[in-house]
């Protein structure tokens, strides 16, 4: 008898749970095809000036348009993008806070540092908003080379002197450094910085030699003539710069491109996520983006959270590669 009463409260429990879960789902809904109702903050976790910045600042603007609230972009940098991410995977899973940033926090850090208090996998991808290739840029006072191949001899001249800027311990950045060392059997002397701004104002100062940085912000700088582009790592010549030769004309095989994706914190609701990646593609589609991004050599991607999701599975799986062949570490 006191078993079957049991069971009998146990089925009256579940029915009484059940308007309770319908009004959960409603509300969720509604949350989606009302959001945003207030300002969104999106956290890059670069300094403010490179293209981690000023990619997501392009589409923050057409956003606080298009939604009629204020889109905020937040710097907190530090970590290799750890600081930023970490802040954004422990936000409330709203769409209210969002991360706009290079592969780092995304597809690297997580084969890279020992020990991460966030679970990059458990993010919810929304678009990639953009990618561009990483090239070559040194300090023409401080480094001769016009070409590839006369860099290579100058850094097997000056063995392990030559300082290569970094945006950072296990950016794009550093990986591609890594990756020409391994691939050319030099040795660079590493200066990580807290994003490409900061190492860039030091290259052109030249307090350091080189740096393998995305074509975008630096591009100013070589045209200004303060620093060189000897070349970029995209598989083809770069159609606004048909003059600048790739690395892989030189290094077969080579290639380094940059990409920028947004990113929600784990368990945001997909109808939330889905409308924010309706949003950015369409933002992706507007001839005046299109146009401010290629003033950055950038070209725009877009795309599901579904295609973006598989993306990353496959670029962790790239940089792991590159990370374990050049065994490349923090030390």
């Amino acid at each position: 008898m006191k078993l079957k009463n049991h069971a009998a409260s146990l089925r009256l429990f579940g029915l009484a749970l059940l308007p309770l879960t319908f009004s959960v789902a409603v509300v969720t809904a509604a949350d989606a095809q009302d959001f945003p109702t207030h300002a969104v903050r999106v956290i890059v976790p670069y300094p403010a000036g490179g293209t981690a910045d000023v990619m997501p600042r392009i589409l923050t603007d057409w956003l606080s348009r298009k939604w009629g609230q204020s889109v905020i972009i937040d710097n907190r940098t530090g970590a290799g993008g750890n600081i930023g991410a970490e802040v954004v995977a422990k936000s409330d899973p709203d769409g209210y806070t969002l991360v706009a940033t290079p592969p780092g926090p995304l597809v690297i850090n997580q084969n890279l540092y020992p020990h991460l208090d966030y679970d990059p996998q458990k993010f919810v991808p929304i678009t990639v908003m953009g990618r561009l290739p990483n090239g070559l840029v040194v300090n023409p006072d401080k480094v001769p080379a016009q070409t590839v191949k006369d860099f290579i001899a100058f850094a097997k001249a000056n063995d392990g002197k030559v300082t290569v800027a970094t945006q950072g311990n296990g950016t794009t950045s550093h990986l591609t450094s890594e990756l020409f060392q391994l691939m050319t059997h030099v040795k660079l002397q590493n200066v990580p910085y807290r994003g490409s701004a900061p190492a860039l104002n030091d290259l052109v100062a030249g307090s350091v030699d080189c740096m393998f940085d995305n074509i975008g912000v630096s591009t100013q700088f070589v045209k200004a003539g303060k620093l060189r582009l000897i070349a970029v790592a995209s598989p083809q010549r770069v159609a606004s710069m048909p003059d600048i030769p790739t690395v892989a004309e030189t290094l077969p095989g080579f290639e380094s491109v940059t990409w920028y994706a947004l990113a929600a914190p784990p368990g945001t609701p997909s109808g939330i996520v889905e409308k924010i990646s309706a949003s950015v593609n369409e933002a992706l589609k507007d001839p005046e983006v299109k146009k401010r991004f290629a003033d950055l050599s950038a070209e725009t991607v877009g795309g599901t959270p579904q295609e973006t999701a598989a993306y990353f599975k496959q670029e962790v799986t790239r940089w792991q590669t590159v990370i374990t062949s050049a065994h490349v570490t923090l030390e």
